[in-house]
């Protein structure tokens, strides 16, 4: 039987780990032909913290090698764009002019970070996190200057600015929210993780919304809306990121806030399928690396000819920012109907809330210890009466287990 053509667009995790699952259940099916704008083979974006703070080298966080590729019959065209899709005639045209006919495609295109609209994003010395570029760029910087601002206290912002403190700059954090990390944590946990960065000589500035960048062709400061000025030889932007629907959407394909897609992964043209953080299902992106494969899961067996349909389950987030250990999931923010049981250790440095509604465990928050995050996830997820271990659910699995 003649093979059909499978164009993959997105050599990072969630494109890869789609060529994974398709290989797994139908190997013989489909030529494939992956395209990726990096000029590197597929990473661990999860591991770029570790690069910058210099615990890990490029090379450590290499998940497939090109002799992967060449070992399971996959093309890669690595430094390659893609800059346009025909889908009437099927065909994908690359940034150098190269036309390439496909059967099926896949689109794994990711995310791109946001920038704020402020002047002076434009000037050199400002930067993202998203890529091993953006590592380049900051360690260039870290080697040339002194002082670095990062604005944004999530996740992403707090792993720069500890890994800029690890290469010798002066960093200062600066957030817009009251909280650090105010969408994973509540705020007792933002509390503790703040004190934990400032212990590491990082100044924190919340509630500080920023203005403009100041230089002139390089970034020397950043002016915030109360007068302040903080000086800066690099800004990194980690504000957040958006859907990358751009191709997907000079393509004539249905795109709202990311390339719309049905329970089977498929877009609005019947050959061509979307997968990963570009994704829009059910009116909700996803960020996390759960959620998204499980989309490539059910794209493998999509595409192998089986029946499958994506669903989108409650996730938690499982985080070590510069090696605190963070868990949250479900409904943390409590209500009139909830009540909370809490157990601090500050000897210990550690947090516990566990947030109940009609004797279910409805939140959990986890600070400085998150060993127990995949129990109390279960109960989240199964919704199982713990009226029983009321008295000792704090304490976690192996007190339950015993009880």
């Amino acid at each position: 039987m003649k093979r059909e053509r499978l164009l993959v667009v997105g050599n990072g995790m969630a494109g890869i780990r789609a060529v994974e699952e398709i290989l797994a259940r139908a190997k013989d099916r489909y030529d494939i032909t992956v395209f990726g704008a990096e000029p590197r083979p597929s990473y661990s974006r999860l591991m770029l913290s570790p690069v910058l703070a210099g615990e890990k080298s490029f090379e450590d966080i290499v998940t497939h090698d090109r002799a992967w590729y060449a070992e399971n019959g996959v093309e890669l065209y690595s430094g390659t764009a893609v800059s346009g899709i025909h889908a009437d005639a099927r065909i994908l045209v690359t940034d150098d002019g190269r036309s390439f006919a496909y059967d099926k495609l896949v689109l794994a295109t990711g995310s791109n970070p946001v920038m704020l609209p402020v002047a002076g994003t434009d000037l050199a010395g400002v930067a993202t996190f998203r890529d091993a570029g953006d590592v380049e760029k900051m360690l260039k910087a870290a080697k040339n200057g002194k002082r670095a601002v990062v604005i944004g206290g999530g996740l992403l912002g707090l792993e720069a600015a500890c890994g800029l403190k690890q290469r010798g700059m002066q960093v200062s954090v600066v957030h817009l929210m009251a909280d650090l990390m105010e969408r994973q944590l509540d705020r007792e946990a933002s509390r503790l993780l703040r004190r934990e960065i400032e212990s590491r000589h990082i100044d924190v500035l919340c509630g500080a919304e920023t203005e403009a960048l100041l230089g002139e062709r390089r970034v020397h400061a950043v002016k915030l809306k109360d007068g302040r000025e903080l000086a800066a030889d690099l800004v990194v932007m980690a504000v957040g990121i958006r859907p990358n629907a751009d191709l997907a959407k000079s393509a004539g394909l249905a795109v709202n806030r990311g390339v719309i897609v049905d329970d089977q992964m498929k877009t609005s043209d019947p050959n061509i399928f979307a997968v990963g953080e570009c994704v829009e299902h059910n009116g909700m992106c996803h960020g996390l690396v759960a959620p998204l494969y499980d989309m490539a899961a059910v794209l493998g067996q999509v595409l192998a000819g089986d029946k499958s349909a994506y669903r989108a389950v409650a996730t938690a987030t499982r985080l070590k920012v510069s090696g605190i250990d963070l868990f949250s999931a479900g409904n943390f923010s409590g209500g009139a109907d909830c009540e909370d049981i809490v157990l601090r250790d500050p000897g210990r440095s550690t947090y516990r809330r566990l947030i109940l509604r009609d004797d279910r465990l409805a939140g959990a928050v986890l600070y400085g210890d998150a060993s127990d995050g995949g129990f109390f996830f279960d109960l989240i997820q199964s919704g199982a009466d713990i009226s029983a271990l009321r008295d000792i659910l704090i304490f976690g699995r192996a007190l339950c287990e015993a009880a």
